[in-house]
């Protein structure tokens, strides 16, 4: 399986609008996602090796990033239709058994992982409190590897120096995983 690196993200770029159905049922726009300190978007899927990798610790920084007043959300965009572990009905699984504290939004016609220019699972995308793209990057420094003691909460860092200063930090690392399934 061959590994797609993220390009640098464009800074300053307005969150794409869209509303997504969740797997709990509701209809979920980056307005509705919004925390007061900004919002996170991560594209993921069910089925990628670098997402189960890293899913306890995306639950875990999502989490964090929620008290402190950040909006969180995941996506998956990619098509069910060829991969069906991928599912809407998969979805709910997934989330279930990690436990998202955020809403798992369905991307199904692929328009807002085109807006945001998502190119791999997982894609992170972190917005300040106007909704502006400032960081582009990975979760942290472990990649999907275990993480030690010496990890770098690469995210969770970017997101609070984000919400102190409404820009992002100069240093980002590109996410590694799995192409986006487009149809």
């Amino acid at each position: 399986m061959a590994a797609t690196e993220t390009p640098a993200g464009q800074m300053g770029m307005d969150c794409p609008e869209f509303g997504l159905k969740a797997t709990d049922g509701q209809i979920w726009s980056p307005g509705d996602l919004r925390g007061v300190r900004g919002l996170v978007l991560m594209v993921i899927c069910n089925h990628c090796p670098y997402v189960i990798g890293v899913a306890d610790r995306l639950v875990e920084t999502g989490a964090e990033l929620i008290q402190r007043g950040f909006g969180v959300a995941a996506i998956s965009s990619n098509d069910a239709d060829a991969y069906p572990a991928d599912s809407f009905e998969n979805m709910a699984h997934f989330a279930e058994r990690y436990r998202f504290p955020f809403p798992y939004l369905y991307d199904e016609t692929q328009e807002v992982a085109r807006a945001l220019g998502a190119v791999c699972t997982p894609d992170i995308f972190g917005f300040n409190s106007m909704l502006e793209l400032q960081y582009r990057g990975r979760l942290d420094s472990a990649g999907r590897a275990a993480a030690t003691a010496d990890t770098e909460p690469e995210l969770l860092n970017a997101m609070i120096h984000i919400g102190s200063h409404n820009v992002g930090p100069e240093v980002q690392h590109p996410s590694i995983g799995c192409s986006i399934k487009w149809r």
